[in-house]
């Protein structure tokens, strides 16, 4: 079948689907539990509350093997160019890969270096956790400045958040934002002296993060030695020159093959490896190097990110569903919806094919979300009794502390999950506020008020206990994931240009901002908004 005949029979059936209620299927289909729900690298993934029959579900499927997933997705673990615009590899797999693994890129091996710079982590961190590895004045470090941005900061954030000690011996704060305030929040009350700077930077050009970085150097220097400042600032780069002429000390490098999104499995994510512990970080890679085995080796009918992806895609495409929200009921997790807002709209947030052709069809959704259970107090009105179908996808964690029962936690997103399934007629409503003893004029008036429409699709994903391997299980899910609906709609979701052209158009109004006034080059709008700022 070819894909735009895969593509049509996916559409017919999502309109025959469009009608058909979720509740009905588990009547109509026995077995839809069986074959909806699944286990991979210690999560359990249920799906029977999507809005595929089993007749949609096969359409899905027929459209994944008629866009030759499995062949793409040997190419990727391959090493081949699947970043087609920058004739770049996509390898992050190969940087959670056991010791001794042969990953190549663009066939040239790349394993042997990717251990090496792993073991180099490992002693450094090692170091700096006994206090082997010292500052300027031979006092052990304790806390850890991060500065970077986007994927240099989003996931080595969610790591901290999501597994670090309530007391950890060494701290890690994160600098992000080009606005002063997140630096001069970063850096209060520390103590130079026992404070390393780590800067993350892809190619050690990116302004905002050589901006923090800047101040973070001067805010050493005005404490310390010149002699020993350099121990104080590591460099973590593709562009290991550029870090040294700015001053790192130490440079820990990755490859032009890691993109920004995917590289919390790196050297990016050293100043995690350092204030949780290498056995720690070990294990979360770990966890991936599982899901990435159950990507390549299950069926696509049994294949966690494949089934991940196509119930998106038969919302999105076949029942015109733009958005969707995530819902990680851990506090541990409330990075998780941000991570995932780059990971998937900027990998896949794109208007062409990979030969330059328009897509014609919507790709990815938007993504927001909140932690569970300050999300039902914002947004879930919208979602329960909006006009607009919007997907959900609930992470359940059993024990968030590992010692109790979090079952009022869980159980709400239980219900939530429930009632956008099941939703309530105006006949129930009715009838529930009757026997509250409201009368029937005030039940006819209320009723509509209180009525659900359900029918809305949602997703649930548990784990036991939120640990270093179910964390980096459940990353490299929405990775390969991500990856899937590319593939689908054949779109390269390894480049990133759309957040080229704002960086350059930024540095050119900062050159109107140095000549104090607006260039000729700008449009109407933006001069008289700039000459107001310039007041």
């Amino acid at each position: 079948m070819t894909p735009y005949a895969a593509w049509a029979e996916l559409e017919a059936a999502a309109r025959r689907d469009a009608d058909a209620r979720i509740v009905d299927q588990f009547a109509a289909d026995p077995d839809r539990l069986s074959w909806m729900t699944l286990d991979a690298a210690g999560l359990h993934l249920d799906l029977s509350k999507q809005s595929w029959t089993r007749t949609g579900f096969e359409a899905a499927l027929s459209l994944a093997r008629a866009c030759d997933l499995e062949s793409r997705r040997a190419a990727l673990f391959a090493g081949e160019a699947v970043n087609s615009t920058e004739d770049r590899a996509a390898l992050h797999p190969a940087l959670r890969a056991p010791a001794g693994a042969d990953f190549h890129a663009l066939g040239a091996p790349v394993s042997a270096q990717v251990d090496a710079v792993r073991a180099e982590m490992k002693l450094y961190a090692e170091a700096v956790r006994s206090g082997i590895e010292t500052g300027a004045s031979g006092r052990a470090f304790k806390t850890v400045v991060h500065i970077g941005i986007g994927g240099s900061d989003l996931g080595p954030r969610l790591i901290w958040d999501a597994l670090r000690p309530l007391d950890p011996e060494i701290d890690l704060r994160f600098v992000s934002n080009i606005d002063s305030r997140d630096m001069a929040e970063a850096l209060t009350g520390l103590d130079p002296e026992t404070t390393l700077i780590v800067a993350v930077s892809k190619t050690f050009t990116t302004h905002e993060t050589l901006v923090n970085a800047e101040a973070a150097k001067a805010w050493l220097a005005a404490a310390l030695p010149a002699a020993g400042l350099d121990r104080h600032f590591i460099g973590v780069t593709a562009a290991p020159e550029r870090a040294a002429a700015f001053g790192c000390g130490r440079v820990f490098g990755f490859n032009d093959w890691v993109g920004g999104r995917y590289s919390l499995w790196s050297a990016v994510s050293l100043s995690c490896a350092i204030g949780l512990g290498w056995q720690t970080f070990q294990g979360f890679l770990d966890g991936a190097a599982e899901l990435d085995r159950h990507f390549l080796e299950a069926p696509m009918e049994r294949n966690a990110p494949v089934l991940m992806a196509l119930a998106q895609i038969y919302n999105v495409d076949g029942l015109h569903r733009p958005t969707r929200t995530v819902a990680p009921y851990a506090h541990a997790l409330r990075r998780l919806p941000a991570f995932l807002q780059q990971l998937e709209m900027e990998s896949n947030g794109k208007g062409v094919r990979r030969d330059g052709s328009p897509v014609g069809r919507q790709t990815c959704p938007v993504v927001f979300g909140e932690p569970g259970t300050n999300g039902q107090h914002a947004f879930f009105q919208q979602i329960h009794q909006g006009p607009q179908v919007v997907p959900a996808e609930f992470v359940i964690v059993a024990s968030t502390d590992g010692t109790s029962s979090e079952s009022p936690l869980w159980a709400n997103a239980l219900a939530q999950g429930q009632a956008l399934m099941q939703g309530k007629t105006e006949v129930q409503a009715r009838a529930e506020l009757i026997a509250s003893g409201a009368s029937d004029i005030e039940a006819d008036r209320l009723a509509p008020h209180r009525t659900f429409s359900g029918n809305r699709p949602s997703t649930a994903i548990l784990m036991p206990r939120l640990t270093p391997r179910t964390l980096g299980a459940l990353i490299a899910l929405y990775e390969h994931k991500t990856f899937v609906e590319g593939v689908i709609w054949d779109i390269n979701s390894f480049d990133q240009w759309g957040v080229e052209l704002g960086k350059v158009l930024a540095r050119a109004v900062l050159k109107d901002v140095a000549a104090g006034e607006p260039g000729p080059g700008l449009d109407p709008s933006t001069a008289a908004l700039l000459t107001r700022l310039l007041r």
